[in-house]
């Protein structure tokens, strides 16, 4: 990861600041407090700022349900309720405010969950670093045969480094053309704002993010989940550990309902329910299209 001496630095100040405050604070939320969690190869995720905490949930809820609540034991009690009966009202209470260096082709997928505020690093502004996401030799694969979206086998031995000298050389080539264009010695240099046309997807951006605990459930549900694309993964995996920190009732909630849970179609529960009577089910007499029966049964194996 490469942080710049004046972001070190920043760190440094802001994690030696204390003071006193009357919100309600998360203690597993504090430690994470601008500290940079690495990511990928030149990727960090940090916490700038967060409001709420489990107690604000229940309080929501409350407040929304009044009496309806009462036969509620416990705050995880009630969060688990409001989990497993989809109220993601009382979730909106929490919100979350991070500083996140990623590659652009990833930002381009994170930025279709758009119930969040973002502000992104101006390329029209300022230069981009000579930074590129260059995948570890594990990760170069081929095109999966079963699944447009996704990958196949790795690449083994020469392949492999075929691709990763492509990936290499022509990330640098664009960029040594970047600085030519608005290099302003001898010339007076393309505008920086034309110039990045011309920089790869794998270019590092950063932004700030701000999102309410319920939308950033929904984001780690689909970029935490085993078939998300890596490199997005990696991202939602490193979020996931700082919420467990934040709210660990409400994330063990979702880790349960939603992670680890599955949404199945009324087909899907009529075959279990079939299976559990001793009938032998197959996908020629489930209903099911034969990609609906592939994922059916890929949820019953899972480990």
């Amino acid at each position: 990861m490469s942080l710049s001496p004046e972001q070190i630095q920043e760190i440094e100040e802001q994690r030696a600041q204390t003071g006193t405050t009357r919100r309600a604070i998360s203690d597993g939320m504090e430690k994470h407090l601008y500290t940079a969690h690495e990511v990928l190869d030149h990727g960090f995720v940090r916490v700038i700022d967060y409001m709420g905490d489990d107690a604000a949930i229940c309080q929501a809820a409350r407040v929304s349900y009044g009496k309806g609540t009462k036969s509620v034991q416990n705050d995880e009690g009630l969060i688990r309720y409001l989990m497993r009966h989809w109220h993601s009202t009382p979730f909106e209470m929490c919100e979350i405010k991070l500083h996140v260096k990623l590659p652009v082709f990833v930002a381009r997928q994170w930025i279709r969950h758009r119930t969040a505020n973002v502000n992104e690093y101006s390329a029209r502004y300022s230069i981009l670093d000579r930074e590129f996401y260059i995948p570890a030799p594990e990760h170069i694969a081929a095109q999966s045969v079963v699944n447009n979206q996704g990958r196949g086998a790795t690449l083994q031995g020469e392949e492999a480094a075929r691709v990763l000298e492509i990936l290499k050389a022509d990330s640098n080539r664009a960029y040594d053309h970047y600085e030519q264009m608005i290099s302003d010695e001898g010339q007076d240099g393309l505008a920086r704002e034309l110039a990045r046309m011309n920089l790869p997807a794998n270019i590092y951006t950063q932004w700030y993010w701000k999102v309410d605990l319920h939308n950033l459930f929904h984001f780690l549900r689909l970029r935490a989940d085993h078939h998300a694309q890596y490199e997005i993964r990696v991202y939602a995996d490193a979020i996931c550990k700082v919420v467990a920190d934040w709210v660990p009732a409400a994330y063990g909630a979702f880790e349960d309902y939603r992670l680890g849970g599955a949404n199945l179609s009324g087909r899907a529960m009529d075959c279990i329910r079939r299976m559990l009577k001793g009938e032998e089910v197959t996908q020629e007499n489930s209903g099911m299209s034969k990609g609906e029966w592939r994922e059916f049964e890929a949820e019953l194996k899972a480990d």
